[in-house]
Parts: structure tokens; sequence; C-alpha cells
């Protein structure tokens, strides 16, 4: 009896062994080689290099800014021009108003109150041709030339220096004095400041000029108000305050014949009010304007 033969795999001869051995390396490889490679991202940045690019942005970033803050600036310049002119246009529509009144209503003519009480007149107040005015803001009294030739009335300052506060034009000033100028003498040197109400333009013979107006609280005997005064160096003058016809206008005469009617206004560091007589007989010749 046969037996069947068994089935036996032929032995790999050592040469069939290595070839197939080379095959499985080259599809491994193969392999490998189908992957993407990684992304090795940009180059390293040098330290010096960072800093010139940091250095040209903010270069750039500084030149926007000053380019912004110039416009700004420019904006800003324009609208004080404009505030300015809108000024100006204000006071040439007050001035043509006063011609008109007085074209309508002549002003009231000086006139000598002789044997009049000179306290007051129909319930006006009499004034002399100088009075002694106080200035409690400001804290001295000054002597004061009252003219109702003047419309506007004026304050002697020197220094005038205008600045800006909260969005609004003051000025600053000391007061515009000569050594023989009665005063308390805290406040000949100091400076003072006030808001700007508006400006004036004074026409002269070499051209004009523009000069600010501030609102001070005034005392003159009973009379207590806000006046405005336009700020100009008055030093070459006899007085130190000119009062105009503006402040007069229906509170005033004048009585051409007599000066300091009031008495003089008292202030911490000035001298008594019954000292004034002296002060007042050093007045030199009032015609001036």
């Amino acid at each position: 009896m046969f037996s069947s033969p068994r089935f036996r795999r032929p032995p790999f001869s050592s040469s069939t062994r290595l070839g197939l051995a080379g095959i499985g390396l080259s599809l491994l490889l193969g392999g490998c080689a189908q992957q993407p490679a990684p992304d090795p991202g940009p180059p390293p940045v040098s330290a010096e290099a960072f800093e010139a690019r940091m250095a040209s942005l903010e270069s750039r970033l500084v030149e926007r800014c000053e380019t912004r803050l110039d416009w700004q600036d420019r904006q800003a310049r324009l609208g004080r021009y404009l505030l300015a002119d809108i000024r100006v246009l204000g006071d040439r529509l007050h001035e043509m108003r006063d011609a008109l009144d007085r074209r309508e209503a002549p002003p009231r003519p000086i006139t000598q109150c002789e044997g009049v009480d000179s306290s007051q007149l129909d319930g006006m107040q009499v004034l002399g041709r100088a009075e002694w005015v106080g200035l409690p803001e400001v804290g001295t009294y000054l002597k004061a030339r009252v003219d109702s030739g003047a419309n506007t009335s004026s304050l002697s300052a020197r220094e005038i220096t205008p600045f800006e506060r909260d969005g609004q034009d003051w000025v600053r000033f000391k007061l515009g004095l000569n050594e023989d100028d009665v005063v308390v003498d805290g406040v000949r040197d100091a400076w003072l400041e006030a808001p700007v109400e508006r400006r004036v333009r004074i026409l002269q013979a070499v051209g004009s000029n523009s000069r600010p107006v501030v609102s001070l609280l005034m005392t003159l005997g009973p009379i207590r108000q806000p006046v405005e005064f336009t700020l100009n160096d008055r030093s070459h003058l006899n007085y130190p305050v000119l009062l105009g016809r503006r402040f007069m206008m229906d509170i005033a005469v004048i009585d051409v014949a007599e000066s300091y009617l009031h008495p003089r206004p008292e202030y911490a560091g000035g001298r008594p009010a019954d000292e004034a007589a002296a002060d007042e007989a050093l007045d030199q010749d009032d015609s001036e304007l």
C-alpha cells in the first residue's frame, strides 16, 4: 500500500532570497519618498533686523500721528480765525447800531449841573469829569476820566498775552501804570486774567489793530456793575481808566465843572478814603482823549 506524498514548498535559493529582499527595500524607500517634506517656516530674524523693522514701523506711526496733529492744529487755527472774524463783524454791527441810535436819538448833552445836589438827577447819578473807581476783582482803586465822547470804556494794560482755557479765549495782563498813578501797591505788578468778551478793531493813521475787551466788576459811588473795558496801554495818559458813554447810558450824567463827587473805595493794602484829597490834588491837565 502506497501513501500519498506530502506537499512541500520548494526551498528558495540564495539568489532568489536576495532578489526578494531588494524588492521589499525598494518598495519601502519608494513609500518614504512619496511623503511631503515638512515646512521649515520663515528663516529666523536676527536681533539687528528685528530692531530695524520695529524702528521703521515706529517712524511711520510717528509720521502719521504728526500729520494728524498738524491737520487738527490747522483746523483749530482756522476756527479761531473764523471766530475772530465773527467777533469783528459783531463789533461793526454794534457800531452801526450805535450810529443809528445816535441818528434817531442824539446822545444826552453834557450839562453843567449848577445848584443841583450832586447825589442824583432825575434818578441818574451825577459824575464829575474825573472820579475814583474800584475794581473788586482786582482789589484796587484807580482814577478814571469820564468822557461821553468815547463809546467804549478803556483800562490801561501792558504785557497783554492771549491764551485759551477750556476752549474759550482768555487774556493775561498787568495794569499799565506809571509811577505817578495811585493804586494799591500789591496789585501794581500783579498778573490778571479774564475771558475775552469780544475784540474791537481800532483804525489809526498807520493802519488798524485789534484789541481785546474784558468785562470786570466796577464800583463808582453807589454804582456797582460789570463794565466792558478795552485793554490798551494808557500809561502815557493822565488816567489809567476811561469811562465811555456806553457805561453811562441811562444811569449817569456828567457835571464837567466838578470832579471826584464820589468817595474813593477802600481795599486791603490801600490808603483810607479820607486821604484821597491829597492824591486828587496831584491831577494834571485832564484834557486828554
